[in-house]
């Protein structure tokens, strides 16, 4: 119809071709701030997409000009110390357990004269405990190995090939975290928090119970399996010695 107006309606689903312009320049700009870091970054629109890209100052520890703040440099150099006076002490074993020995002697005296933190001591007696089993048991459980060829085992003939005894924790970490857990216990001993009262002879009896029972059952697994949780080396074998004289000619 002639003269007829036209009112053409956009569907409610459909966006208007602007705001897709909008959308496809916001990507193409964060595609471009993917490809080249050093263009600046692209402007933020209200209600729209946004590009957001992280500086390299952004990762935890860092400063905002991208350079390591003093007290993560502090911690870090702190931590590498420490490391370094672990690895220094890791061939000399004999000192190590007796410097966690003497410690467990002065950690005694003080709970001793203190008449408290007994159930500081009853947990760290519980952790102490765990390790030493941690540290009896074979890194590969031999009931799990029993039904499956797969993986190494441990030897139960004399005659078979010589495997040495993995543990499943190894006695240098056996060591740090015995000698944390005493260092730990010494500290809460200066917290009153930590002072629960309870009644001292039921927490030793019930320790030497679990105790008992606990070592009763490795024991007993040892027994079953075949396996002694140290090794004394790989048997060496000697050939006879020539007995007779060399007569010069």
């Amino acid at each position: 119809m002639e003269g007829a107006l036209v009112h053409l309606s956009v569907p409610v689903h459909q966006k208007p071709v602007s705001w897709r312009r909008d959308q496809e320049t916001d990507l193409a700009l964060c595609l471009l701030l993917h490809l080249r870091k050093d263009l600046p970054p692209a402007p933020q629109r209200a209600g729209r997409g946004k590009c957001y890209r992280m500086s390299e100052g952004d990762s935890v520890g860092e400063s905002v000009h991208g350079k390591p703040s003093v007290v993560y440099r502090f911690f870090t150099r702190l931590g590498q110390i420490y490391q370094s006076w672990l690895d220094k002490s890791t061939p000399y074993t004999a000192v190590r357990w007796v410097v966690t020995l003497g410690l467990s002697f002065v950690y005694m005296i003080r709970v001793y004269l203190l008449q408290g933190w007994y159930i500081v001591t009853y947990a760290l007696g519980i952790y102490h405990l765990n390790l030493f089993i941690a540290f009896l048991s074979p890194k590969v459980d031999p009931s799990l190995m029993e039904d499956s060829d797969d993986g190494p085992s441990l030897p139960t003939k004399q005659n078979e090939e010589f495997r040495p005894f993995i543990r499943r924790l190894p006695e240098f970490k056996f060591w740090h975290a015995a000698t944390k857990g005493i260092l730990v216990a010494m500290v809460c001993t200066f917290f009153d928090a930590f002072n629960v009262p309870v009644f001292w002879p039921i927490l030793v009896m019930y320790f030497i119970m679990l105790f008992c029972i606990t070592m009763k059952r490795q024991i007993k697994h040892m027994i079953k399996y075949r396996y002694i949780p140290f090794t004394h080396g790989k048997r060496r074998y000697r050939g006879k010695e020539d007995a007779g004289k060399a007569f010069a000619s």
